[in-house]
């Protein structure tokens, strides 16, 4: 699990140096979107809502921003957004698992399969990839004025598998079904995660040299700046020796 926590260390950095932050909003209000379409406006009895509430909280958005994301998504003019995956394999081999919010499928589909082909990649059919991820729940916490070892008792109590500290930062993983006793205990111990999320681990990593990482790395990030996409998920293996690479 490690090596996951690494690329989420490295990627908390690089998205607070690049100007990314308007895409990064527009994937929240997405989820915002879709969430208080489906389940209300209503966080205290929609948790999809509340948890999207509380991811964009973690990238600072503002507060009138989310709250005019909910009164819009409720709204007469709401727009409809449609989930989809797609999975494939990209340069070099690497497994890449993709989750979309659009409002265009055809439109979609169309951009995901030309990102697969200029980069030489492989778009799979759905299901073909799956097997290779788990779906498990990861919060992200700062542990400013925290004691770590107290409530590494109390994560472990209420269904933890990995606690990690990484960049300043712990992170916390979990089996999907216990992804709400996680968020419940840490209600309770009035810790607000700055991001908490269901994410598809790699059950195993496939080891590059840097330049075929870099380029593998090239195609997640051409895939990560479509709008359509909300997240990207892979099984390159961090290495010390990439990290060294990305982190300078």
């Amino acid at each position: 699990m490690s090596g996951h926590n690494k690329w989420s260390t490295i990627k908390r950095k690089k998205g607070a140096l690049d100007a990314k932050r308007g895409k990064i909003f527009t994937k929240v209000i997405k989820e915002i979107t879709i969430a208080a379409k489906e389940g209300g406006p209503d966080p205290e009895v929609n948790p999809r809502l509340r948890l999207a509430i509380q991811n964009a909280k973690g990238v600072n958005m503002p507060k009138e921003n989310i709250e005019r994301a909910i009164k819009k998504a409720t709204g007469a003019e709401a727009e409809s957004f449609i989930e989809t995956t797609f999975e494939g394999y990209g340069p070099c081999g690497v497994a890449v698992f993709i989750e979309c919010l659009t409002d265009n499928n055809n439109r979609t589909v169309s951009s995901v399969r030309a990102t697969f082909n200029k980069y030489g990649g492989n778009l799979g059919t759905n299901g073909s990839l799956s097997y290779l991820f788990e779906r498990k729940g990861v919060f992200t916490i700062n542990p400013e004025g925290l004691n770590l070892d107290d409530l590494q008792l109390e994560l472990i109590d209420a269904g933890a598998e990995d606690i990690d500290i990484e960049g300043g930062r712990v992170i916390v993983t979990c089996a999907r079904e216990d992804f709400g006793s996680i968020s419940k205990k840490l209600n309770e111990l009035g810790i607000e995660a700055e991001e908490a999320m269901l994410k598809r681990i790699p059950n195993d990593t496939k080891k590059l040299d840097v330049e075929s990482a870099k380029k593998v790395l090239r195609f997640i990030e051409a895939l990560e700046d479509d709008d359509d996409v909300q997240a990207v998920y892979h099984n390159l293996e961090m290495t010390d020796e990439l990290a060294a690479v990305l982190e300078q």
